[in-house]
């Protein structure tokens, strides 16, 4: 919700939250999700690098990674793959913002709320959309793009990423890793947009009101939970979409002898990083340009 603007739930308790228009969604997730993805890129390169390090060489530590990148390849070599990201976070966030929607509003109650058990069904259902529409094809070309320019540098763009994996692998080559990735993006949803609505609704319960800051800040805290609770299923999806390309059984394997257990949670530092902010800007983003088009209320 856009600050100074008050809020009707506080003045009318018993009144039914506004449904989200679908065009509004469309838009507001849009614009949220390719501000997300530009402002917070570097720490997924970091990340996505990180992970697909095969434990033969090369720094672990990702302070230490980024200044290496930035020396060799300089600081546009941080965006490799950007571009790939913000299409497909553009394309994702909108999927997950009109499906979560549809759904929401099919299952919340005559105040238009959530329980917090049918916020993370909706946030599962969102998620195994997201990701068959819109997640794994782009994720599969940037996880690429950022593996390939550690070696021969066949991929220069999303466009000869893509035509490439389809000339060498068909156009089933961009859906490696379909499994892995629903199977995150599933949970990332459930966790992300359970425990937002969860945190809003509480906010809401205690009359605290709901402004830029304060959706931030939840924004900020289901990003946190998100991350540890998902890492696993990031980290070996990486694997799987390198550009050698890997089966889930072969990830898995590697990751545990390389690193052991602890290597599930590969890249989990550059991850929070991003999705602290990514939390805080999705959240804060869509609130205010649903308030900008006429909708005051994210309902999630």
């Amino acid at each position: 919700m856009a600050e100074g603007v008050v809020e009707p739930a506080r003045l009318a308790p018993e009144r039914r939250q506004p449904h989200i228009a679908p065009i509004v969604s469309l838009v507001a997730g849009s614009v949220a999700g390719g501000v997300e993805a530009a402002s917070t890129y570097p720490f997924e390169f970091a990340k996505t690098r990180l992970q697909l390090r095969d434990g033969t060489g090369g720094t672990k530590n990702p302070v230490v990674m980024i200044r290496q990148v930035v020396a060799t390849e300089g600081l546009g070599g941080l965006y490799t793959g950007c571009s790939t990201l913000i299409l497909g976070t553009v394309f994702k966030a909108t999927v997950r913002v009109l499906s979560f929607d549809a759904i929401r509003n099919s299952m919340s109650d005559e105040k238009g709320r959530l329980t917090p058990v049918n916020g993370m069904l909706a946030g599962t259902v969102a998620g195994c959309v997201e990701s068959v529409v819109a997640v794994t094809p782009t994720e599969r070309i940037k996880t690429a793009l950022i593996d390939d320019a550690k070696g021969p540098k066949r991929m220069a763009s999303f466009a000869t990423g893509t035509r490439l994996i389809v000339r060498e692998q068909g156009f089933a080559g961009l859906y490696r890793g379909l499994v892995p990735t629903t199977m995150k993006q599933s949970a990332n949803s459930a966790v992300r947009m359970g425990s937002y609505n969860v945190l809003k609704e509480a906010f809401q319960d205690k009359n605290i009101p709901i402004n830029g800051a304060t959706t931030f800040g939840m924004g900020a805290m289901a990003g946190i939970i998100t991350v540890y609770a998902t890492q696993p299923f990031d980290t070996v999806k990486t694997r799987v979409q390198s550009v050698r390309g890997e089966s889930m059984k072969e990830a898995l394997g590697g990751i545990l002898r390389e690193r052991g257990i602890k290597g599930l949670w590969n890249g989990s530092t550059m991850r929070l990083g991003r999705l602290i902010f990514s939390g805080g800007i999705v959240f804060s983003v869509y609130e205010h340009v649903a308030a900008l088009l006429g909708n005051s209320k994210l309902g999630m």
